[in-house]
């Protein structure tokens, strides 16, 4: 099983095929974030839920495998249908390259309670019903190593079509925003998040200025690597119920590294 266990990880976090675009994100310091540069985060997805005849963003998703998506626990209902759209932008407009696939299988962590978000393992894996074709606005992103912890203070970007402000418009362009890692120390303070905030998350924001917003639950925080690859550290959890952007009430991710041997796990068995 452990040799199972790193030949899966290593396809997932691909020797060179990953964290790599061909379209290099432009990083600027824009301050509540703006749209990004077209599909250079080219892991991003779009997971869409079908009413009537019509398909609706729900949440945010990061491909880590030719067949195999990371979102949120949060983000899967039993009672409705998904397709996961790859390669896109723009959601209000046809693009050449994009392709939306329905999923063969959802996973969701067994440890998931929908009754106590704080309570962890907002998490579940995507399997495709087929493995999509990589190309330059379609690749996977890295996962991390495992239980690698953020360093206080490194700056992290959050990607997603999630609202724009509280209660905003949902826009149709990709976003993208930077955010500043907050040590658990000081995140799980009780003028912080105190006890809702685990070891098994990271918080990012907090500045008042900044963050995830409804919509983009289950995206990536997406972090440069040692090696200057793009690593998935964090699935958009949970934020203030005061509102986006609120002061010392950071956004708050799933760790992805301290869930790689589940990750692992989920698709040697799937």
């Amino acid at each position: 099983m452990i040799s199972i266990l790193f030949v899966t990880l290593t396809l997932a976090t691909g020797a060179l095929s990953c964290g790599n675009p061909a379209y290099p994100p432009v990083l600027t310091r824009v301050v509540g974030g703006q749209d990004a540069r077209p599909f250079s985060w080219p892991w991003q997805v779009s997971l869409q839920y079908k009413s009537l005849t019509s398909w609706y963003h729900t949440c945010g998703g990061t491909l880590i495998a030719p067949n195999w998506v990371v979102t949120a626990g949060h983000c899967i209902s039993n009672s409705r249908t998904y397709r996961v759209y790859l390669g896109k932008f723009n959601l209000a407009v046809s693009e050449e390259g994009s392709v939306a696939i329905s999923p063969q299988k959802i996973i969701v962590h067994e440890g998931w309670n929908s009754n106590n978000i704080a309570g962890g393992n907002d998490i579940a894996l995507i399997k495709l019903s087929q493995s999509v074709a990589l190309s330059n606005q379609i690749q996977p992103a890295c996962l991390p190593p495992a239980n690698s912890i953020l360093d206080s203070g490194v700056i992290c970007y959050v990607t997603g079509w999630g609202r724009l402000r509280t209660n905003g418009p949902l826009p149709d362009k990709l976003q993208q925003a930077p955010l500043v890692v907050v040590g658990y120390n000081t995140c799980s303070q009780p003028s912080w998040w105190g006890s809702s905030v685990k070891v098994t998350m990271i918080c990012a924001g907090g500045d008042g200025e900044t963050s995830s917003c409804n919509g983009d639950s289950g995206g990536p925080l997406n972090c440069s690597g040692a090696d200057g690859r793009w690593e998935v550290h964090g699935v958009v959890s949970f934020g203030s119920s005061l509102g986006c952007n609120y002061y010392r009430k950071p956004s708050v991710f799933t760790r992805v590294s301290a869930f790689n041997d589940w990750i692992a796990t989920v698709m040697a068995n799937n």
